[in-house]
């Protein structure tokens, strides 16, 4: 595990390499298709020594959840254990690693006529009015999601219009105990964060070079696509639709959007601080302590 930009990925890939495995990637935004250089979705040279599963799995204008995640990752680890190999699981969404580990509440299905009924009304009300609702019915999920997040405020509104319970009382039932995996959690991360913000402009800067914004003018051609989707809400993605929109000049959007990734990098730092049992390596100063850990874990010193 580890926040976005903490060089996690290159790490792995030396591992898988001499574990002659494969990454499972834990990324929300490499799911999807198309969404390659604004999510640093690994390259065909790195494909080829290190094989990804988990990504490139839905277009961009379709939806993933994190039980979609568990319930399509699983299969994966265990067809990887089969075939003799370990097993890596790579990346930064932290809902995605507890909905594999730890299981998720079993919440209502996605109701597209109550789904739709709720987009219409937000449509006229705003999405901050539609915040103001949720507080009313589930205040404890309203105090976690911003208002500005069109996608989870609808998803609790949902839930709750459709089983009068909140989302939070369906979350504080009882999960699956028992993960049918022995798991080693790490999390790489620069000590200095100074150094992770410096590694969040330069990737960002190397990602206009390499054509983002191009990237997401092809994105914006295709009619199924908006906005406010999932796929087009991811950091940068966001920021770029709105600079080609006119909304934003280009200083703006490179601004924005780096500000945007270091607040995720924040935001996944506080999950990740959330796991008592993972162990911390800066991935640089400890890689050789890392290295230990890992051989350690596997039973190779």
């Amino acid at each position: 595990m580890g926040p976005t930009a903490s060089g996690k990925t290159a790490f792995a890939v030396e591992w898988a390499q001499r574990l002659g495995t494969e990454i499972v990637s834990v990324d929300s935004a490499l799911v999807y298709r198309r969404l390659d250089i604004g999510s640093a979705k690994p390259d065909a040279a790195t494909l080829a020594v290190a094989p990804h599963r988990m990504i490139d799995i839905r277009d961009p204008h379709e939806t993933f959840s994190a039980a979609d995640f568990a319930a399509e990752a699983l299969p994966h680890m265990q067809a990887l254990s089969a075939a003799g190999k370990v097993p890596l699981l790579v990346g930064g969404t932290g809902l995605y690693f507890r909905a594999l580990l730890d299981g998720l509440s079993d919440m209502p299905a996605a109701d597209p006529a109550v789904r739709a009924a709720l987009n219409a009304q937000a449509e006229v009300e705003g999405w901050a009015a539609m915040h103001a609702r949720l507080r009313e019915v589930d205040p404890d999920s309203a105090a976690r999601i911003h208002p500005n997040d069109p996608q989870r405020i609808l998803r609790a509104l949902e839930i709750h219009r459709v089983s009068g319970r909140s989302r939070s009382d369906w979350q504080s039932a009882p999960r699956r105990s028992v993960f049918p995996f022995r798991i080693l959690p790490v999390v790489l991360a620069p000590a200095d964060r100074a150094v992770l913000h410096e590694r969040i402009v330069r990737r960002f800067d190397q990602m206009l070079a390499q054509g983002f914004l191009d990237e997401m003018r092809g994105l914006m051609a295709d009619p199924r696509l908006h906005p406010d989707l999932p796929a087009m809400r991811a950091v940068g993605y966001r920021q770029a639709w709105q600079h080609l929109a006119g909304a934003t000049d280009f200083d703006t959007f490179r601004t924005q959007a780096i500000a945007a990734t270091r607040q995720l990098a924040k935001r996944q730092l506080t999950w990740f601080r959330g796991s008592p049992d993972s162990r911390w390596f800066d991935p640089q100063s400890e890689k050789d302590a890392l290295d230990c850990h890992l051989r350690r874990f596997l039973g190779r010193d």
